[in-house]
C-alpha cells in the first residue's frame, strides 16, 4: 500500500557553500518534503501534531538525548514522535542532532552544516552558528562540510519535529562520518565538553534492522535496543557484532545510524546521563504500508540523568488474548481507529500508528469495514485471513475502504460527518457440504468457481430481505457468474460467521 505523497520527488536539500567557515547562503526547503513528509505545511503540522498527540508521555524527569528513526513518517512517525515526546515542556535553547552517511559523501569526519538555517514546510529554523564553530574549531575531526548534507534524509526528517516540540530552539545538523568507536568516543566527549553550562539536547538518528522479515527485526531490534539502553558502548557494539554473525537471512544492517548512536551515547554519559529507557519500538511491517516480509525497524529511547540503570519494559510485547470475546470497549477503541485513519488521511496524507487497547485486538481475525452514507454503502473492503494484529487490519481496510473501492470515489472530507463505519470482525471460512448448509442470517458466504470468487457478509441477507437461493444467487452475479453458477459441480461454498458492530449502533 502506498500513501499518496510518498510517491512525490523533492527540489534539491539544503544547499550551501564553503567548508571554511559559517556561510550566510539562504537555504532551500528540504528535499525530503513531498517524499519523507507531505509537502504541504497545513497537511505536514497536520501529521506531525497527530503523532504527537499519539506520542507516549514523558519517561524521565532530565533528558539529555534521544534516538529516534528517520524513515518516512508514514512508516516511523509515530515512533520518533514518542522520541520527541520525551522533550515536551523542557527549555532547551539548542538541538544537536546527529545522522547517518548514507550519500556515502563524507569519510571518517563530523560534516557540519554551515548555513544559517534550514527550511521545512513548516518555516525556517536557525542554526546555532557560534555552537557550530565551536564544534569545528575543537580539532576533534569536525568539518564545515555543507555536501555531506545535501540530500541526507537522516537528520531533514527531524527538523519538522523540532520545529513542533521546541519551536524557539536553534539546531546543529553534523553527518557523522564513521562507526569507529574511538573515533565516536572522541567525537562524543568533545560535544560534551562544549555543551556543558549550555540548554543543549542531544538527537541520534538512526533506523534499526533492514529487511528481514518480521519476526527476525523483533529479535534483532530487541537486542539493539537493550544495548542502546545501557548507555554503554562496549556493550552496544558486542550486540551489533553478535547479530552480525548470526546473520539473518535479508539483514543488511542493525543499525544505520551507528555512528551517530555512539557519539551520542558517549557525549550524553559525560553530560551526567546515567539511565537509558526504550520509550517504544515497531517495525514497518506493524504499519498498514509495510510487509512482514521486508521491515526495516524503529526504535525511540531516551538518556536521562537521576536514576541509575536501564528500562527495556516496551519491548515486552503484549501476548494476544484469543479467549475472550470483544467487548464494548474494544470495539470502540475499533471504531475510533477506523475513523481516525479516514480522518487524517484527509488531513495530512498520513494515518495512525495501530496500537493501543487491550490484548484482545491483538489477535490476528479477519475484518471487513463497511462505509455506509445514509444507509447505502459508500465503501467496503475487507480481508476473511488476518493480517497482523486485528488493531492493524481495521486501519488498513478503513483506509482501503475509503479511497481504494473502486466501485465508489473517493471518501471526501466533507462526508465525513454523514458517513457510518461497520466493522465485521470474522472467523476463518470452513468448507461445507453443500448450499443446504448456508443458515441466512447467521453465515457470511464464499463462493469460488474456478478463477472467480466473491464474498457476502452475513448481514447483507439479512438487511436485503433474501432467502438462501436469493443471497447465493447474487452472490453468483457478484463473482460475474451465472445466477445459478453456485449450483454447479465444480462451485466450492464455504461459510464464516462475524461479529458485527458499527459507529450507529454504540452510540
Amino acid at each position: 500500500m502506498r500513501i499518496g505523497w510518498l510517491v512525490l520527488a523533492g527540489l534539491p536539500l539544503m544547499a550551501c557553500a564553503t567548508a571554511a567557515g559559517p556561510s550566510a547562503t539562504p537555504v532551500p526547503p528540504s528535499a525530503v518534503a513531498g517524499q519523507f513528509y507531505p509537502a504541504d505545511p497545513a497537511r505536514l503540522r497536520a501529521a506531525i501534531d497527530g503523532y504527537l498527540r499519539d506520542a507516549i508521555p514523558p519517561r524521565s524527569v532530565e533528558p539529555v538525548a534521544i534516538v529516534v528513526p528517520h524513515a518516512g513518517v508514514v512508516f516511523s512517525g509515530q515512533i520518533a514522535a514518542d522520541g520527541y515526546r520525551q522533550l515536551n515542556g523542557r527549555a532547551f535553547d539548542t538541538v544537536v542532532i546527529l545522522g547517518a552517511n548514507h550519500t556515502g559523501r563524507l569519510d571518517q569526519r563530523m560534516a557540519v552544516f554551515d548555513g544559517p538555517s534550514v527550511s521545512t514546510p513548516l518555516g525556517t529554523i536557525e542554526v546555532d552558528r557560534e555552537l557550530a564553530a565551536a564544534i569545528v574549531s575543537a580539532g576533534a575531526g569536525a568539518v564545515f562540510d555543507s555536501s555531506a548534507h545535501e540530500g541526507e534524509h537522516s537528520i531533514a526528517v527531524q527538523i519538522p519535529f523540532v520545529q513542533s516540540v521546541l519551536p524557539h530552539a536553534n539546531v546543529v545538523s553534523i553527518v557523522v562520518g564513521s562507526s569507529d568507536p574511538a573515533t565516536c568516543a572522541r567525537w562524543g566527549r568533545t560535544l560534551a565538553t562544549l555543551l556543558k553550562g549550555r540548554r543543549a539536547v542531544l538527537v541520534a538518528s538512526s533506523d534499526l534492522s533492514h529487511y528481514p522479515a518480521q519476526r527476525d527485526a523483533v529479535l534483532v531490534d530487541a537486542r539493539t535496543l537493550e544495548a542502546v539502553a545501557s548507555l554503554d558502548p562496549d556493550t552496544f557494539g558486542s550486540a551489533l557484532s553478535r547479530t552480525d554473525e548470526a546473520r539473518p537471512n535479508n539483514l543488511a544492517t542493525s543499525a544505520c545510524g551507528e555512528g551517530a548512536i555512539r557519539v551520542v551515547m558517549e557525549a550524553a554519559r559525560a553530560l551526567g546521563a546515567s539511565r537509558g529507557t526504550v520509550v517504544s519500538y515497531a517495525n514497518s511491517g506493524d504499519t498498514i504500508s509495510g510487509e512482514s516480509g521486508r521491515v526495516v525497524g524503529y526504535g525511540a529511547v531516551v538518556f536521562s540523568r537521576g536514576e541509575r540503570g536501564s528500562d527495556v519494559e516496551a519491548l515486552a510485547r503484549a501476548a494476544a488474548d484469543v479467549t475472550r470475546a470483544l467487548d464494548a470497549a474494544d470495539r470502540r477503541v475499533l471504531l475510533r481507529l477506523a475513523r481516525e485513519t479516514i480522518v487524517r488521511y484527509l488531513a495530512s496524507g498520513s494515518v495512525p500508528f495501530p496500537r493501543g487497547g487491550s490484548s484482545k485486538l491483538l489477535r490476528e481475525a479477519g475484518v471487513f469495514v463497511t462505509l455506509k452514507k445514509h444507509g447505502e454503502m459508500r465503501g467496503c473492503i475487507g480481508r476473511l485471513q488476518a493480517q497482523g494484529t486485528l488493531v492493524r487490519l481495521v486501519s488498513a481496510m478503513a483506509f482501503e475502504s475509503a479511497f481504494r473501492d473502486g466501485r465508489f470515489e473517493p471518501v471526501r472530507a466533507g462526508e465525513l460527518g454523514e458517513i457510518d463505519i461497520e466493522l465485521s470482525v470474522v472467523t476463518p471460512p470452513r468448507q461445507i457440504a453443500g448450499p443446504a448448509d448456508v443458515v441466512v442470517g447467521r453465515d457470511g458466504v464464499l463462493l469460488r468457481v474456478g478463477d472467480r470468487s466473491a464474498v457476502l457478509l452475513p448481514q447483507v441477507a439479512t438487511e436485503q430481505g433474501w432467502n438462501r437461493e436469493q443471497m447465493l444467487d447474487h452472490l453468483a452475479q457478484k463473482a460475474g457468474l451465472s445466477a445459478r453458477a453456485w449450483r454447479g459441480k465444480t462451485a466450492q461454498l464455504l461459510t464464516f460467521q462475524a461479529d458485527v458492530f458499527s459507529e450507529a449502533t454504540l452510540r
